[in-house]
């Protein structure tokens, strides 16, 4: 039975609207008051240098997403599997491996899904589930170190090691290993996506990065998220610097910016796809969508499948 058997279209649709408004719920924690007392320097300072991993991975948020990962069951996908899978440096992820339908055009396709910085793996299980729907692929979603049930704690060197640990998976698996892969990143994920691509590229198998609303660097998004800190951005250690990166990609990549999105400015995303040097490089405007909603925009998915299409098609 494939994957895509079950629920109407309205009803997926209803269920990534829940999606976004679920973790749209975090936003405000990304969006910090300005701090206007006499001691604002210190403050500011101990918050970037001490607590900025609490404030850029709130993988406690939504409440309970620690502990209630939604399955795909729950979605009626059921061509799937549960998946632990260690790390070099001793942690265990959670993942779910999804089949698209079998013996489809696409079949030899596998989307590698990361997500934004809080909430876990079953959140966005709609989202993978109109990826099945609209381009018949495979999708392999992660869970980082520290979100839903996977151990240890985020860190942005344990979040490469997480990505590298997924995509040496799929490599691996008898299933997978002669698959093409596509890189798909959102907000956060875009970023882990950048620089796997980067790092991952020679070997051929990547045929594409799809990255949506993702910033700069963390640094260059710092002004943004707490304003009285700008001169204060050389502090953040977990610096995630996608600017740096992205020239060096070299696989077609497709950019889907939400012209709306009020945690990380539009201008990261466009500053991001002028960088880039892929030899092909699609800019998808979503001119309602904020930083969650861009996935119920318009053309979001037909965007995707069309360029999973595309890309696949001409590696051939």
């Amino acid at each position: 039975m494939s994957s895509t058997a079950g629920a109407s279209l309205p009803q997926t649709t209803s269920f990534l609207e829940q999606t976004v408004s679920l973790v749209s719920s975090v936003a405000g924690y990304m969006r910090l008051p300005a701090i206007a007392s006499t001691g604002v320097a210190a403050v500011l300072t101990t918050l970037l240098y001490f607590k900025q991993k609490a404030l850029i991975y709130p993988s406690h948020m939504p409440p309970n997403s620690r502990t209630d990962i939604p399955r795909p069951s729950q979605f009626n996908i059921r061509d799937y599997e549960e998946l632990i899978i260690p790390t070099n440096d001793g942690e265990k992820l959670s993942a779910f491996y999804i089949r698209g339908p079998r013996g489809g055009p696409n079949s030899n396709v596998t989307v590698l899904m990361f997500h934004g910085n809080a909430g876990n793996i079953g959140h966005r299980l709609p989202i993978a589930r109109m990826l099945l729907s609209a381009a018949g692929c495979n999708v392999f979603m992660l869970e980082y170190r520290g979100y839903g049930i996977s151990t240890g704690e985020p860190d942005e060197s344990g979040l490469n090691i997480d990505a590298q640990t997924a995509l040496d998976y799929l490599r691996d698996r008898a299933e997978t290993r002669d698959h093409k892969y596509l890189i798909y990143g959102q907000s956060l994920g875009g970023a882990v996506g950048v620089r796997l691509v980067a790092k991952n590229q020679a070997v051929g198998d990547i045929s594409g990065l799809i990255l949506e609303n993702t910033f700069l660097s963390m640094r260059k998004l710092i002004p943004s998220i707490i304003p009285p800190a700008k001169y204060l951005a050389i502090l953040c250690h977990q610096v995630w610097p996608s600017d740096s990166y992205i020239p060096n990609v070299k696989v077609p990549t497709l950019f889907l910016s939400g012209l709306q999105d009020e945690i990380v400015p539009p201008i990261h995303m466009k500053r991001l796809y002028d960088l880039s040097t892929a030899p092909i490089k699609i800019w998808k405007p979503l001119p309602g969508g904020d930083h969650n909603s861009s996935v119920l925009e318009e053309g979001y998915f037909e965007a995707i499948a069309d360029f999973i299409y595309r890309v696949t098609r001409e590696k051939q």
